[in-house]
């Protein structure tokens, strides 16, 4: 019916070509979703390069300083605390992220196949999380009970898997070709070497894309770290950027003699140390994101 609306071979109307008007509002649009996005982010790192003069001069937030130093990189990574805890960040990120891929890929690909024991069980249960969750104390008794308080364990394994992670995961390896696991079980494949050997080096994409989700999580989560790390050698740096800027603690002072760095242009020195190391990141992936979007939507 729909396709008697209208000429025989014409193009739906998604596919249009769009007209000079559109495009020009388009590119406005674009522009300012820009412009919202840019504005703060250049104003967090030209403040961080400020000295006092500029800030005064600028009300507190400087897009290009007049006097551009490093004076607040140094006061930020004088006392070793930001040094600490970037170390600290680094390491359960990248070991949160190892950890949680290994658990997501294997539990998504037993889930996928079909006659596992339980299987749906386990589905249901991964599920139930995303609706309902234990609660703050109780978590925190368990992590307790189990010998992980003040242990950087406390800040992988309470969140190994997310279910949202796990359900991406699942679907993509369901959407897989069955025939490629009816070949490697003809050529003597057991379970372990066909998930190796196949199934992993077609779904480089979707392991990017939830690396990057489980990576992401790690880097930013500081309640965890609020709830199971008494000590505060063993903070991560969303903790530190908290309680310096959130709550205004000063971080330990230079050596004599050094220049002393306005305190809300170090406030956004540590600022910009914890979202660059994600923004290098994401470039790398980004090719990963594409073809994983056109891998879901081409059926073959």
């Amino acid at each position: 019916m729909e396709g008697e609306l209208r000429p025989s071979g014409a193009r739906p109307p998604w596919m249009e070509r769009p007209t000079r008007i559109g495009l020009f509002f388009k590119g406005l649009a674009l522009l300012v979703v820009v412009a919202l996005v840019a504005y703060p982010l250049l104003g967090v790192i030209g403040t961080s390069f400020a000295s006092q003069t500029d800030i005064i001069k600028s009300s507190g937030l400087v897009l290009w300083p007049d006097h551009p130093n490093l004076d607040a990189y140094r006061t930020a990574f004088t006392g070793g605390r930001v040094t600490r805890a970037l170390f600290v960040s680094v390491g359960v990120t990248v070991a949160g992220t190892a950890c949680s891929l290994l658990a997501t890929i294997g539990m998504a690909y037993g889930l996928s196949r079909r006659g596992v024991v339980g299987g749906r069980f386990i589905l249901m249960t991964a599920l139930f999380t995303m609706l309902f969750n234990a609660g703050v104390i109780p978590n925190f008794l368990l992590v307790k009970e189990l010998g992980l308080y003040n242990t950087f364990a406390a800040l992988v394994l309470p969140t190994m898997v997310s279910a949202f992670n796990l359900v991406v995961m699942r679907a993509f390896f369901m959407n897989l070709p069955e025939e490629l696991y009816d070949a490697a079980k003809v050529d003597g494949a057991g379970d372990f070497r066909t998930l190796v050997r196949v199934v992993l080096p077609l779904s480089k994409a979707v392991i990017a894309v939830v690396g990057l989700f489980y990576a992401v999580a790690y880097w930013n989560a500081y309640f965890n770290a609020l709830l199971y790390l008494g000590d505060n050698d063993k903070w991560p740096l969303p903790m530190v950027l908290r309680t310096f800027i959130l709550q205004g603690q000063a971080l330990d002072s230079g050596a004599a003699g050094e220049a002393v760095a306005p305190q809300q242009a170090v406030q956004m020195a540590v600022l910009v140390i914890a979202v660059v190391p994600i923004l290098l990141v994401y470039p790398f992936l980004q090719r990963f994101f594409t073809k994983g979007v056109l891998t879901g939507a081409v059926k073959g």
